[in-house]
């Protein structure tokens, strides 16, 4: 039984699980057909000891910041103004303007703090610090350094304090290190125009008015929304204010707040519109071949920094951990980039994405990427594991002790990885 537990938690999250399509894990719950503004699941899994005599040392993590408040100010205010202009010209069914309400309330809420942490994101981050703390004891002892890095932007500043209180307060003795820096942004969140002007490829943009046709159909919500059909039909752009109240719907989650949009969907809608938001992410951050499987090299510099930061710590005597604090689009391509699991799988036909790959099991709020090390005295050898948001997952190296892997074979993997990369550029 043991060697079948380990299968399935190498599985998760990439490989799927026969038990449970895509499908009806959104319909269990409606929160995974938000994507990137899915809330932290608290994982309920139970870690796979390390072999005989190896004790853990070092740590070494990438981290999506916790939940957050919407960014640009017309995600709030765009359909706001348009249910406010229609209830004004008497065009709001009953339910219309209950739904105004929310977005009224949930926009008020959100008055100067777009794209700013919520005390939800600031708990998750506080919750995984506590597991890794628990997990990994040996790490966090005595007075070990911790080394925690974010890029500019408040949410992950906010995020990485959070970790880094927690801690201390688990250990007061422990040394820190924080720093936000224009200075690290060359791998804590690097822009390769190169790579990022694959997104304006024709194919890109024929994917994507193809995944509007197949997958946003606004027509039976308008029905309970407005009472007239003409003016719908004249006035409102229905795909539009559907994609901006279920982004608005999606994004109450990182709220304690009892407002809630989801009940004016049915769960097929909810289902469809996941669908075309996994595929775009796939198209635009993931291996996929319409971006010429590219788009995990956006991390390269990210994992470049990794190898070479653990080949220091490594050396050192003393136990230490290095916490990086960033964003869905550096964690997401860097899962890619890693081929963790099937994260990294090209899929030729798109109706088989969702069978393979779900954005909510890499990318939700907080998400996170850890590489835990060990090694046992009187040897070289040294361990690591991965873990995907809490769940071991595997790596695309050769081991004899899954889900651990001798970090000479995953080094010396990445490295001729990303040579072979910059050499063909």
């Amino acid at each position: 039984m043991k060697k079948i537990v380990v299968f399935i938690g190498l599985l998760y999250p990439f490989m799927v699980l026969q038990a449970q399509t895509a499908r009806e894990e959104i319909y269990d719950d409606l929160h995974r057909s938000a994507s990137n503004y899915y809330a932290y699941p608290e994982p309920d899994v139970k870690l796979t000891p390390a072999p005989k005599g190896y004790q853990p040392f070092y740590i070494s993590t990438y981290a999506r910041h916790g939940s957050r408040f919407l960014i640009d100010p017309t995600d709030y205010a765009r359909p706001l103004a348009v249910l406010k202009e229609a209830n004004k010209a008497g065009k709001l069914t009953d339910l219309g303007k209950q739904v105004l309400g929310i977005v009224d309330s949930i926009t008020y809420l959100s008055k100067d703090r777009l794209g700013e942490l919520t005390p939800l994101g600031a708990r998750q981050h506080r919750d995984i610090a506590m597991r890794m703390f628990n997990n990994y004891p040996e790490i966090f002892a005595g007075n070990a350094l911790i080394d925690a890095r974010s890029t500019i932007v408040i949410r992950c500043i906010l995020s990485m304090t959070a970790e880094c209180l927690q801690l201390q307060a688990l250990n007061p003795n422990l040394r820190f290190t924080n720093d936000a820096s224009q200075y690290d942004m060359y791998y804590m969140n690097y822009k390769d125009k190169k790579l990022t002007d694959l997104h304006k490829l024709p194919d890109v943009t024929a994917a994507k008015d193809s995944l509007d046709r197949k997958y946003v159909h606004p027509e039976r919500l308008m029905k309970t929304l407005f009472n007239d059909a003409e003016y719908v039909a004249k006035k409102i752009k229905a795909n539009k204010l559907m994609n901006d109240l279920f982004d608005l719907a999606s994004n109450m989650q990182s709220h304690d707040v009892s407002l809630n949009l989801y009940p004016i969907f049915t769960k097929e809608e909810c289902y469809d519109l996941w669908q075309c938001r996994n595929l775009l992410w796939y198209i635009r951050f993931g291996p996929s071949a319409i971006t010429q499987s590219k788009m995990p090299y956006l991390e390269a510099n990210l994992l470049e920094n990794i190898l070479n930061t653990t080949d220091t710590c490594i050396v050192k005597k003393e136990n230490s951990a290095t916490l990086r604090f960033g964003h869905e689009t550096c964690l997401m391509p860097l899962a890619a980039l890693l081929e963790l699991g099937n994260s990294g799988k090209v899929i030729g036909n798109m109706d088989s994405v969702a069978t393979i790959w779900r954005n909510y099991r890499i990318f939700p709020m907080a998400s996170n990427i850890q590489f835990v090390f060990f090694r046992k005295q009187g040897t070289s050898d040294i361990l690591v594991k991965t873990l995907l948001n809490e769940h071991e997952v595997s790596l695309p190296v050769h081991t004899d002790v899954a889900p651990f892997y001798h970090w000479k074979d995953v080094e010396a993997y990445y490295r001729e990885k990303l040579n072979k990369y910059r050499q063909s550029e």
